[in-house]
């Protein structure tokens, strides 16, 4: 029996197999045995029939999932399951490209590496995808490898130093406090309003908050172990969110509101099914909610147009009162 010659890539023949079911065929697109062989000697593989049969058998073997398919006397090959499905690797597309924190040339880069998970032909679709995109993106390039540097931090328990930053009126970052360092201890890189920012301990105030990530730099990981772990015992970080607005400071307060029955979704909505619904008449309801009071959030509160108001606390329907009071004036209304 005449021994198959071997290509001069020969040693990567079952690599270019991979490649190729990999790259060419999926659920809905197949190879036939000549295809195969044809392009294997384009990569400089020599195969036969034979020897690709047992080589489909040693790939299946490792997990690939290499099906057959007949037709009349004709028999295709195709990659049956991967690690991920296209509605899966979509999912991932739109959480890079809608992503602020990633910016428009690393989310090109990001969507790349992502399309070569799928068949060249499903990748299309993914490419198509690409297309819709048009959100505003982070300038700061640098913060993809921040969020890198933090979880490396977290990891090693360890502070952090960073300057932070602000954009002025020139559209340009500057320090703030003029470039004062902060030193603070990371404990969980959170995810809202499509910004990252990093809940941290700061000891000199003893206190929990937090910062936007794409606003730190020259952040860099010290030998000072991290403080803060009694006051993250009891840290809740669905709470922690649901009581911020837009991520903004405020002091936590009780905060009674009062509002139309087809409002109630709204408010679950937002903080969640946990809270206490009491009717107050046929249309109305009450509930009391922990909140950061802001103007953020009697911002909110107005946009819902009415059908929702704050009954309680004095000093919170106060500030609605002078919010309401100063915007009049500002229009003039």
């Amino acid at each position: 029996m005449a021994k198959e010659r071997k290509g001069v890539n020969q040693k990567q023949k079952m690599l270019y197999l991979v490649k190729i079911f990999s790259e060419e065929t999926d659920d809905n697109h197949y190879i036939t045995m000549p295809e195969i062989i044809q392009k294997l000697a384009a990569y400089g593989v020599n195969a036969d029939r034979k020897t690709l049969y047992q080589d489909f058998e040693e790939l299946k073997d490792f997990g690939l999932d290499i099906l057959t398919s007949q037709d009349g006397r004709s028999y295709y090959y195709y990659l049956g399951s991967r690690d991920f499905e296209l509605p899966e690797l979509k999912l991932l597309v739109d959480s890079v490209q809608s992503s602020k924190f990633i910016s428009e040339h690393k989310s090109r880069d990001l969507i790349k590496k992502i399309e070569a998970l799928a068949s060249k032909h499903d990748a299309n679709q993914l490419h198509r995808q690409v297309l819709i995109a048009g959100r505003v993106k982070t300038m700061n390039e640098s913060i993809y490898y921040n969020v890198d540097k933090i979880h490396n931090a977290i990891n090693s328990d360890r502070q952090i130093r960073f300057r932070y930053y602000d954009w002025n009126l020139e559209k340009k970052m500057e320090p703030r406090y003029d470039g004062r360092w902060y030193q603070l201890s990371p404990w969980v890189l959170m995810w809202d309003d499509e910004m990252y920012y990093l809940v941290v301990y700061d000891a000199k105030h003893d206190m929990i908050t937090h910062y936007r990530v794409d606003k730190m730099k020259e952040i860099t990981i010290l030998d000072d172990p991290r403080e803060g772990k009694e006051a993250f015992k009891e840290f809740n970080i669905a709470s922690y969110t649901s009581s911020l607005f837009g991520m903004n400071v405020g002091v936590e307060t009780k905060v009674m509101l009062e509002g139309e029955n087809r409002m109630v979704g709204v408010l679950i909505d937002r903080f969640g099914k946990d809270i206490i619904i009491a009717p107050v008449d046929e249309d109305h309801f009450r509930t009391t909610v922990t909140v950061a009071v802001s103007n953020h959030f009697l911002g909110w509160i107005i946009s819902l147009g009415g059908g929702v108001r704050i009954v309680g606390p004095d000093p919170v329907v106060e500030q609605m009162q002078t919010l309401l009071k100063q915007t009049s004036e500002q229009y003039g209304i």
